[in-house]
Parts: structure tokens; C-alpha cells; sequence
């Protein structure tokens, strides 16, 4: 039976059969590849800094609903545009220096990955600064965890973290302390939160219920 509505059905279904008939192409992969990378660092920096952006903004920043509403979208097509290009970038990279040699070399990756952060990263603003404040802390531990591994550092006998934990935040509130303007402005926003403004109330209304009775911040 054909009716009116089926027809564009079959072209719709030939699409799609062509479509995926490409994508099964292992000629394709390398490519292909570069392409699902741009969409996944779309996504997931979307999925990371939207909430994290509706949450600093509405908690820390002033200004009207609309403004913060602008904000937040900046924030999150900042980094979901950055960590889309990087992604292309690095596969990019890898696909074709692999190609050239025949094989995949530990260089590659540092290479590609270099050329893809000055490309993408290397302008200062607040969105690459958290980027790569929160990539140098884990960078900094795994290389520690490497580093032992390796032989270089001998195993410790006891957990270092607890030391860790202590040596570092009794570092950032020194820093918060007596040398503020070092701190990332987020940071120094959730400090301020955290350890000035509970010293200032009014009554019960500012004490327990707001944070300050009005916010001129």
C-alpha cells in the first residue's frame, strides 16, 4: 500500500543506508575520526562548563537576568568552541603524521597536542586560564605517580596525600591572605564567600538565610 505520506520515507531510508554504508569505510576512519572528535569537544565542553557557569554566575556575579543569561552562554560557547577545535586539531595532527610515517611514535601525540594548545589555548582569558590551571594540577600528579614508577623517586612508605592536602591549603589561604591578587578571580570569589563574608551579619535574616541581606557585589 502507498500513500501520500510514505513517499519521502524511502529517499529518507537510502540516506541513511548510505550514510552508515560510509561510515563503516575503513578508508574513512582516520577522518571520520577527526570529525566525531569535534563533535564530542563540542559537547563535552558544553556539558562541563554550562552547569559550572549557571552556577558561579547566578551565585557571584551581578547584573540583570539577561546579562547573567549572556554570561553563561559566552562561558559555555567558549569552551565547548575551544575544546571542539583542540580535539580536531590533535586528531588532525595525529592522522596525518601518522600517515607520513607509516606508524604512531610517542612524539606524535606531544606534537600534535602542542601545536593544538598554542593554536587554541594560548590567549590568556579566564575560560583557558581554568583550562589549563585544571590540566597543570593533574599533570603535576601524574607525573609524580610516573616519576615513581619509574624508579626516578623511590616508593613512599607512608600516603603522601595527607601531607599534600595540608602543605596546599595552608599555601592558597596564605596566598588569599596576604597576596590575593595572585589567586584566579573565581578562586578569590569562593574564598571571599567561604571566609569574609561570614564575618559580616546583620540579624537572623543574613546570618542564616542570605549571605548578605542586599548583595551590592
Amino acid at each position: 500500500m502507498v500513500g501520500g505520506g510514505d513517499a519521502p520515507r524511502v529517499p529518507l531510508h537510502a540516506l541513511l543506508r548510505a550514510v552508515n554504508a560510509l561510515l563503516q569505510q575503513r578508508r574513512y576512519h582516520a577522518a571520520l575520526a577527526v570529525l566525531k572528535g569535534f563533535r564530542n569537544g563540542a559537547v563535552y565542553g558544553a556539558k562541563i562548563r554550562g552547569p559550572h557557569a549557571l552556577v558561579m554566575t547566578f551565585l557571584f556575579k551581578s547584573g540583570s537576568l539577561r546579562e547573567k543569561l549572556k554570561s553563561i552562554a559566552q562561558a559555555t560557547y567558549t569552551h565547548s568552541r575551544n575544546l571542539a577545535y583542540f580535539v580536531f586539531t590533535y586528531k588532525g595532527l595525529m592522522a596525518l603524521q601518522s600517515q607520513l610515517q607509516g606508524k604512531k611514535i610517542p612524539f606524535h601525540t606531544f606534537f600534535a597536542a602542542c601545536v593544538g594548545g598554542w593554536l587554541v589555548f594560548r590567549e590568556n582569558n579566564p575560560i583557558n586560564n581554568q583550562i589549563i590551571m585544571y590540566l597543570l594540577s593533574r599533570v603535576l600528579f601524574g607525573l609524580s605517580r610516573l616519576a615513581v614508577e619509574k624508579g626516578y623517586v623511590p616508593q613512599p612508605k607512608r600516603d603522601p596525600f595527607p601531607l599534600i592536602a595540608a602543605l596546599l591549603w595552608g599555601t592558597v589561604l596564605w596566598l588569599f591572605e596576604y597576596h590575593r591578587q595572585t589567586l584566579q578571580p573565581s578562586l578569590q570569589s569562593s574564598m571571599t564567600y567561604l571566609y569574609e563574608d561570614s564575618d559580616v551579619w546583620h540579624d537572623i535574616s543574613d546570618f542564616l538565610i542570605y549571605n548578605r541581606t542586599t548583595d551590592s557585589k
